[in-house]
């Protein structure tokens, strides 16, 4: 089965469309970001494109190649003065330190959960609120079975990891330096978040194996994922690129823009 990630995003966002008039009138979502590649510029007119059917204004504060760590972090002040949720855009420009960016997004405003001081997010990271509603929709139980994470940056296979880990699956994660992807022969579940194209092949997997694909690279200005597109032909749920995580994960930073609004009006 290939998830149609853009039909699970259109009903998401058509839940949140019904509860706007019960948030303020006025939502920005600041993102900070440097140059555009074909892979965020795709992801972020994603966002201005939801963004504007909830009525919400997305706020940008660029960045140059030569700014500085300082630069950044008075861009994010400014952003954080005036919007109710904030997005860092990685990459940044080489000379920033991100960490230190990172670090400094209000938690009451992380809508992406990012921040590696938060010790409790208030939202679901958006790829693992994106893989929650998968699992949802089509009865997946990750209980007790063998899930293997490619990958472990932040925004996919960290908290990819986290979530199959909370819902008690026995995960193992591989990177360039951990593990290895014959692992990937015997696993029930597969998440990708390499951002290496067409990682993985068919043959690489089990037959009817969960394989959600939360990689993204770009070739000639067209995005990929991890996978081989031939890999739906074994799996039995597959997420193709684009059109699978993506869209869900983005339709996921606004609920978590509604969830930061709402618990940040009652305090």
């Amino acid at each position: 089965m290939i998830i149609d990630g853009k039909k699970i995003a259109e009903e998401i966002v058509e839940g949140l469309l019904a509860e706007r008039s019960a948030l303020p009138p006025v939502l920005r979502l600041g993102v900070l970001m440097g140059k555009e590649d074909a892979a965020s510029a795709s992801f972020v007119k994603i966002k201005e494109r939801v963004a504007s059917q909830l009525r919400v204004l997305v706020v940008r504060e660029m960045l140059s190649e030569s700014a500085t760590t300082a630069d950044a972090l008075g861009a994010l002040s400014r952003l954080a003065k005036i919007c109710e949720g904030i997005i860092v855009q990685l990459p940044l420009p080489m000379p920033i330190d991100s960490e230190e960016i990172l670090k400094a997004i209000p938690q009451g405003k992380d809508v992406d959960a990012i921040n590696p001081d938060t010790q409790e997010s208030l939202v679901l990271a958006p790829v693992a609120g994106a893989m929650a509603e998968i699992f949802e929709c089509y009865n997946i139980n990750g209980r007790q079975k063998k899930a293997v994470v490619v990958g472990a940056g932040r925004l996919v296979g960290a908290p990819a990891a986290k979530l199959l880990a909370d819902i008690g699956a026995q995960v193992s994660v591989v990177t360039q330096t951990d593990g290895s992807l014959q692992e990937l022969k015997d696993a029930d579940l597969v998440v990708l978040g390499a951002g290496s194209q067409w990682l993985v092949k068919p043959e690489m997997l089990k037959e009817g194996v969960v394989l959600l694909d939360a990689g993204t690279s770009e070739q000639g200005g067209k995005l990929a994922g991890d996978a081989d597109p031939r890999c739906a032909e074994v799996a039995s749920v597959f997420t193709p690129v684009p059109g699978g995580i993506g869209p869900i994960a983005v339709a996921m930073i606004f609920k978590n823009l509604y969830t930061l609004v709402r618990k940040n009006t009652r305090s």
